[in-house]
Formats: structure tokens, sequence, C-alpha cells
């Protein structure tokens, strides 16, 4: 707790008068629900990584870092990589790179009072508040076009494989009738689909920006109808969602996302075998896990294609952004 105020302070202290201003919101500010996926900015909050000095840029990967778990770290550190990479790859360098992100800051670093940041842009989005020993980091959006950095110094560098690879084990281990409940939809673009179930940006996505409190019907089936195998790996594909909280907070996020597993729903769309093209859901009354296999954007094709991937996380009933913990906070010190 004490590393990441430190690290929210060194960065203020670092900053500019103005950028000092532009990067601080109060801790129940609207800005919360303004990030997004584009490359272009919808809404400039915060301050730009990419306009700001090496120091700066490192100082908000320190607080990034001293919040995230290790793993956690590395999957966001990545996603701005392969970003980059992208970058490269089309000759657009100064509209996608590994610094073409805002930060922006909510309420007083502390280790009492409840604080967050927020670090967005395209193909990556992630929400964090603190609030004296509990931690939420969602909303969350992670995505990669390519999946995988296959030249230069970050070759190797790859995406949501556990995701990818549970998603297809889950399938595989439930009865044929069963996944034929699951399959909501044969085809990623199918004909059977009612007018606008595939948004022109999200996609099947229904939780990503701007989709703050929507109500989404459960569709699948039930997790409580599958056998233990299989319960055990949507738990596992929680697991993945869940990673960027540190080892304390993750701990109770699955132990709070295990309690409500038979009020738990998945359901599936696409192909179910290594190399399809998918979209899967898990959710529940704590949480909606959405995976989607997109079409292109900066590389040439029409079709949903398994090297790009959109993963979207969401605390429903009222917690994103930690806002049930802030108004919990709020009452009790008016009291």
């Amino acid at each position: 707790m004490d590393e990441m105020v430190d690290a929210a302070r060194d960065l203020l202290a670092e900053l500019s008068d103005v950028d000092r201003s532009r990067i601080s919101y109060p801790i129940d500010a609207v800005e919360w629900q303004t990030w997004a996926n584009p490359e272009f900015m919808q809404f400039d909050t915060g301050v730009r990584l990419e306009f700001q000095s090496q120091r700066v840029r490192q100082l908000a990967l320190r607080l990034v870092e001293a919040s995230l778990s290790p793993e956690g770290f590395r999957i966001v550190r990545n996603m701005m990589l392969i970003n980059g990479f992208l970058g490269e790859v089309v000759g657009l360098e100064t509209i996608l790179n590994e610094f073409s992100y805002n930060v922006a800051l909510y309420g007083e670093p502390s280790v009492v009072s409840p604080w967050g940041w927020q670090l967005y842009g395209h193909h990556c989005a992630v929400n964090c508040l603190i609030i004296g020993g509990r931690m939420v980091v969602s909303p969350v959006f992670l995505g990669a076009e390519p999946n995988e950095i296959d030249d230069g110094p970050h070759a190797g560098i790859e995406s949501f494989t556990g995701r990818i690879e549970l998603g297809i084990e889950l399938m595989a281990a439930l009865t044929d009738d069963q996944r034929r409940e699951a399959t909501v939809y044969g085809l990623m673009n199918d004909p059977a689909m009612p007018p606008g179930r595939v948004h022109p940006g999200d996609e099947r996505h229904l939780a990503g920006a701007f989709q703050d409190n929507r109500v989404i019907p459960f569709e699948g089936i039930p997790v409580d109808q599958m056998d233990t195998r299989a319960r055990q790996l949507v738990l596992a594909i929680a697991e993945q969602f869940v990673a960027l909280l540190p080892a304390g907070p993750r701990t109770a996020r699955l132990r709070e996302i295990e309690e409500h597993l038979d009020r738990t729903w998945f359901c599936w769309i696409g192909g179910h075998r290594p190399g399809d093209v998918f979209y899967y859901r898990i959710q529940s009354p704590v949480l909606i896990a959405e995976l989607d296999h997109h079409c292109g954007v900066f590389l040439d094709y029409d079709t949903p294609q398994p090297f790009h991937i959109h993963t979207v996380m969401r605390t429903p009933h009222g917690n994103d952004y930690g806002r049930s913990y802030v108004r919990q906070w709020q009452e009790q010190t008016e009291s």
C-alpha cells in the first residue's frame, strides 16, 4: 500500500503545475467513465504519456507496477508493447506506440482514504481503485492485434493464450447437450442474430467502453449444471481475468467469484476447436468476463481472426471503479 501511494506522489511531484492539475480528479468524478479502446482520443482525460518526459513515463509505469501483481504488470506492459509493434508494422508510429496512453489520478493518494488511477488507450484500459486494504481493478479492457510480436527486441511476447486454450478446453469438457445449450450462435456473424447484435466497434462484446451498468441478460448454460471438471475450468478462466490483482485482493476476488459460482452462466458464439474464432462470456452477479475474436482494423482482413483479440472484465451491480466501496466510505465519514 505504501509503495503505491509513494509511486503516485512521486508522479505528481514530477509533473508541471499544469499537468498536475490535468491529471487530478475527485474520487467520484465522472471522468472515470471516459476510458475507451480506439487509437484516437474520444476524451482527453488526464495526461498523455507520449507527450511526457521519459522520467514521467517511468514514474507512471512504476505506479502501475506497484499496484498490480507481477503477472498483471507484465500483461499490461505487453499490451503497450504489442501496440507499439503494430504501429511499426503499419507505419503509424505517431498514432500507435507503446506510450500512446492517457493516465489520470482520482482522489488524493492515501493509505486510508479511497483513491485510484486510470490508464487507457488502444487495446489497454485499466481502472484501479484502492481503499485501505481493499482494491478493485475494473473495468479492464485488454486487446491485441496481432496477439504476438514476431520480430524485433520484444519478439516472443504473446497474449491471451491461456484464456483461449481454457475456453476451448471448457467447451470440450461439456457434454454434447451442454455444448449446444452454451452455444447461443454457431457463427460469429450468424443470420439468426437480431439486428445490432454485432456492433461496428465492439463486435460481439456487450460490456465494453461506455456500457457502465448495462443490464445484460444471462445466456447459455448455468454453471451449476456442469460437472466438477468444467466448473474448475470456469474458475480457471476467471482467474486469468483477475490476474492483474496482487495476491491478497486476488484471493479475495476469486473467493467472491467462487461463492457465486452457482449463479454463474457461460455462453459461446462460433467454433470451439483449436484455431477457430469465437466469443465467450462468463457472467454472474459479481463478474462479467468476455473474450472476442475481431475483424481487422489496421491489418487487412474483414472477418474475425484468431490473432485479433479483445477482452473485457466488469464488476456488475455497482462496483466498477470501486464505487460501492467509495459510497460506503463516504457514508461512514459523513455519519
